[in-house]
C-alpha cells in the first residue's frame, strides 16, 4: 500500500454526467490508494459510511471516494433509468473525475451486486473486489428472514405478525411486494443491528445520529430505485454465484466481510459464499451485523488493511 506523504482534507466533486449531477465527496491523499465506496439499496445512500469510516479510512493509507447511483440519494436525476449499465457509466464517470485507471471497490449489501457485476464487465479497472454484508442470492435473503421472523413471532405468540407471515408465504417472491414486506419484517426484528452493541459502535452511532447531513438525508429512501431495478434488472432475483466465478476467472481477488448477527443471511448461505472466495479471504465478524464498518469498525478497516496492499 502507497503510504501518503501528506493528509489531504476531504475533497467534495460534483460530477456531470449525462448533463445530471452524480455526488461524490473523496478523502485522503489522490496518490494513496484509491478504494470506491458503493451503497446499498437500492433507494438509499452512503452518508452512513461516509460520516462514519472514510475518514478514519483514508488515514490508514487510502484515497476514499464515496459517491450515490443517479436517482438515489444526493444525486437527484427524474429522469434516472435504473439500469445497471446507467450505473456502470456513472461509475466509470467517477474514475475519470478522480484520474484512475484503476480502484479497489467496497460493496456493501445491494452495492455488492453492483460492484460484482462492474467487475464483471470492467475487470481492467478493479484491483481488489470486497463484499460487505452482500447477499449471494436474494431469494436465500427474503427465505432467510422469513424463516427468522416466523421463529420470533411463534416464540412471542405474535398471532398479528404469523398472520402476515402466512400471507407472505403466499406471494409471487419474484414481486417487488415480496421483497418489500420482506425487508420490512427484517427492520422490525432489528435484523440490521448487533444484539448487543459494543462501546465503540454505540458512540459511533450517536455520532452518527447528530450529524447535520445524516439528519437531513440518511433515513431517506427512494421507492423509484427498487421499482426501476426491478422493472429492468429484475434484482430481487439476482443469484451471484456464476457472476463471481466469473470475477475470479479474471484474476481479480475477491474478499468478504460479514457480521456473526446479520439477520440477512443463514449460515449456509455464507458457507457457499465463503467456498467461492476462499477461506483466507474470508472474514466472519463477531458481535457484529449488517454495518459492519460501524459495528465493528477497527477490526474492519484492520481487515481491510491486510487484504488491500
Amino acid at each position: 500500500m502507497k503510504k501518503p506523504i501528506i493528509l489531504l482534507a476531504f475533497i467534495l466533486i460534483t460530477i456531470t454526467a449525462n448533463s445530471q449531477t452524480i455526488y461524490s465527496k473523496a478523502f485522503g491523499n489522490p496518490n494513496s490508494e484509491p478504494i470506491i465506496y458503493l451503497h446499498g439499496g437500492p433507494g438509499y445512500n452512503s452518508i452512513g459510511f461516509e460520516v462514519t469510516t472514510a475518514q478514519k479510512l483514508s488515514e490508514n493509507g487510502f484515497f476514499v471516494i464515496v459517491y450515490e447511483r443517479r436517482g438515489e440519494g444526493r444525486s437527484h436525476d427524474q429522469n434516472a433509468k435504473f439500469t445497471f449499465q446507467e450505473t456502470f457509466d456513472d461509475l466509470n464517470s467517477i474514475y475519470k473525475k478522480f484520474n484512475l485507471k484503476e480502484a479497489s471497490l467496497i460493496g456493501h449489501s445491494f452495492g455488492g451486486i453492483v460492484g460484482t457485476l462492474y467487475a464483471e464487465k470492467y475487470p481492467n479497472k478493479i484491483k481488489f473486489l470486497v463484499l460487505v454484508a452482500a447477499p449471494l442470492s436474494i431469494q436465500e435473503t427474503f427465505s432467510t428472514i422469513i424463516k427468522t421472523s416466523k421463529r420470533i413471532y411463534e416464540k412471542n405468540k405474535d398471532s398479528i405478525n404469523l398472520k402476515y407471515i402466512g400471507m407472505l408465504e403466499k406471494m409471487n417472491k419474484n414481486s417487488l411486494e415480496y421483497s418489500s414486506y420482506s425487508f420490512g419484517h427484517a427492520i422490525q426484528n432489528g435484523f440490521y443491528m448487533p444484539k448487543a452493541p459494543s462501546e465503540e459502535a454505540i458512540a459511533i452511532y450517536t455520532k452518527l445520529k447528530s450529524d447535520i447531513s445524516f439528519r437531513s438525508n440518511g433515513t431517506k429512501t427512494t421507492f423509484e430505485a427498487p421499482k426501476g431495478f426491478w422493472e429492468n434488472e429484475n434484482y430481487t432475483s439476482i443469484d451471484l454465484t456464476q457472476h463471481l466465478k466469473n470475477v475470479l476467472k479474471k484474476k481479480i481477488q475477491i474478499f468478504g466481510v460479514y457480521g456473526t448477527e446479520d439477520g440477512l443471511y443463514s449460515e449456509e448461505q455464507l458457507i457457499k459464499l465463503k467456498k467461492i472466495v476462499g477461506i483466507n479471504n474470508f472474514k466472519y465478524i463477531k458481535n457484529c451485523s449488517h454495518n459492519v464498518f460501524i459495528d465493528q469498525q477497527n477490526q474492519f478497516i484492520n481487515t481491510l488493511k491486510t487484504w488491500i496492499k
